[in-house]
C-alpha cells in the first residue's frame, strides 16, 4: 500500500517530466490506405482520414522481453503472413501508439490521433500501450513500467480529455455491449491475457478519474 502511495504521489508531481523518446513505425500513405479498408470491413465506416477521438486507453504487454524484437514487428505497414487469423480481417499491421521498455523508457512510435491496429473492436477510439514483456505469458513487466504507465496515462488524460476508460488487453470483450464496440464480424476474436491482472490492479490503484472497462 505504501509503494502504491508513492507511486500516486510521485505521478501527478511528475507529470510534466514524462520523458518520450520519438521511435516512429512505418506509416505511409500504403498504411493509411490499409488502415481505412480496415475501418471499412471490420466497422461498416466510410472515412476520410484515420484520425481518432481517444476515449480508452488500453494497456499491454509485447509477449517478447527484448525491446527490439518488439518493435520490429509494429514498423512494416502490412501485416507479416505468419498471422492468418488476423489477415482475415484486414493486412494492416499491427500497431500501437507507444511502447514502454521494461527500464520505464517511453517511446511513442505513431501519433496519439490516428489509428492504430492493437485491439480488435475499439481500435477507432483506442490508444494502445505496449510494455516491452510477457514473454510465456510471465508476469514480469516491471517497477519502472508501472511508474512510467502512470506518467504516460495522465498525461494523455491531460491532453485529451474525451478519454473515459483505462483497460488491459484481456478485458477487450467486457466493452462488446458497449456503444464503443465497432466490430462488426461476430467470429472475429482471439484470446488475450495481457497484460497481467496484477500489473493492472497496481496500475488503478495509481491513477484516477478513470472509468474500469465494463465487465458484468
Amino acid at each position: 500500500m505504501l509503494r502504491a502511495v508513492f507511486l500516486l504521489v510521485c505521478a501527478y508531481a511528475l507529470i510534466e517530466a514524462c520523458e518520450i523518446k520519438q521511435t516512429p513505425i512505418n506509416f505511409d500513405e500504403s498504411r493509411v490506405e490499409l488502415t481505412k479498408k480496415y475501418i471499412k470491413s471490420s466497422y461498416n465506416l466510410d472515412v476520410e482520414d484515420i484520425k481518432i477521438i481517444p476515449k480508452i486507453i488500453i494497456i499491454h504487454h509485447t509477449g517478447i522481453d527484448d525491446f527490439n524484437t518488439s518493435l520490429s514487428w509494429f514498423i512494416e505497414p502490412k501485416l507479416l503472413n505468419n498471422r492468418p487469423y488476423i489477415a482475415m480481417a484486414g493486412n494492416v499491421n499491427v500497431s500501437a501508439h507507444f511502447m514502454v521498455e521494461q527500464d520505464g523508457t517511453v517511446h511513442q512510435l505513431m501519433p496519439d490521433n490516428i489509428m492504430a491496429r492493437h485491439v480488435i473492436g475499439l481500435n477507432y477510439n483506442s490508444i494502445g500501450i505496449e510494455n516491452v514483456g510477457g514473454a510465456d505469458f510471465k508476469d514480469n513487466l516491471t517497477l519502472a513500467q508501472l511508474e512510467a504507465n502512470v506518467r504516460l496515462i495522465n498525461h494523455l488524460k491531460k491532453k485529451y480529455d474525451t478519454i473515459e476508460y483505462v483497460a488491459g488487453h484481456y478485458e477487450y470483450r467486457c466493452f462488446e455491449k458497449n456503444a464503443l464496440w465497432l466490430e462488426m464480424n461476430e467470429n472475429y476474436r482471439t484470446v488475450k491475457r495481457d497484460p497481467s491482472e496484477r500489473f493492472m490492479r497496481d496500475l488503478r490503484k495509481n491513477i484516477k478519474g478513470f472509468k474500469e472497462a465494463p465487465c458484468d
